[in-house]
């Protein structure tokens, strides 16, 4: 693959190397993703759909109460997920071969839809993240952890400067406004775990039809602080 013409969804990491992704990312992205999804408190019975599953790290940090769905497109990925799925006898989680930017389930199918680690990898996010507005349902939450350019002018140069290397290796970096779009995700919180971190934490409710979805939405523990000191977006 050509380094200029490189596409972060066509790296061998995600299909040559599927068994260093565990050894690799788990100390970096693990902690952080099972905070998020611990701090969603999420009600028995919901309905949640995690895009970008890949080897499914993130599948021992939802309560056993809801049901699960994750998709990859990485078989390699989604077979390593499987087996962490038959060791431990999840019965609330389901894995499936899946494209996030074509999704087969139907409108309003899910309660939760969760993004790690997976928006800057895909060919096209906006398609992405209208389709995860597609099937979560009006008032229904979407969670995203994500690193975005920096808002300071000489990091975000760098940034741009070195993107076809971190297109190679497998992701590029977004601007969060070429993601998120305030008519359609009404934010409830964004922040980071830390003033080091890389990585960006949004939450947010599905704003389609949200007026009629209001009085029907059970409010989450989202608004409560995950990180003491850090409030909640304006």
């Amino acid at each position: 693959m050509a380094l200029a013409n490189a596409q972060p969804h066509e790296s061998r990491l995600y299909y040559e190397f599927s068994h260093l992704y565990d050894l690799l990312f788990r100390r970096v992205f693990y902690p952080r993703i099972a905070r998020v999804i611990r701090s969603l408190a999420i009600e028995p019975g919901a309905r949640v759909l995690e895009l970008g599953v890949g080897t499914g790290l993130s599948l021992d940090a939802y309560p056993s109460h809801c049901q699960v769905t994750g998709i990859d497109l990485a078989p390699d990925m989604l077979e390593r997920a499987q087996d962490k799925v038959n060791r431990n006898a999840w019965r609330h989680i389901t894995l499936e071969q899946g494209d996030a930017l074509n999704l087969k389930f139907p409108d309003d199918s899910f309660d939760y839809v969760m993004a790690f680690h997976v928006v800057s990898v895909v060919p096209d996010p906006d398609r992405m993240m209208a389709e995860a507005r597609r099937v979560c349902r009006p008032g229904g939450t979407i969670a995203i952890i994500n690193h975005f350019r920096s808002p300071k002018p000489a990091i975000a140069r760098l940034q741009r400067t070195i993107d076809p290397i971190t297109r190679w290796l497998g992701w590029t970096t977004l601007q969060l406004s070429d993601v998120l779009d305030h008519r359609t995700l009404h934010l409830e919180r964004q922040w980071k775990t830390s003033q080091r971190s890389l990585f960006t934490i949004v939450v947010g409710r599905n704003a389609k039809a949200l007026a009629t979805a209001a009085t029907s939405v059970v409010p989450t523990a989202v608004t409560r602080s995950v990180q003491e000191g850090v409030e909640p977006l304006a």
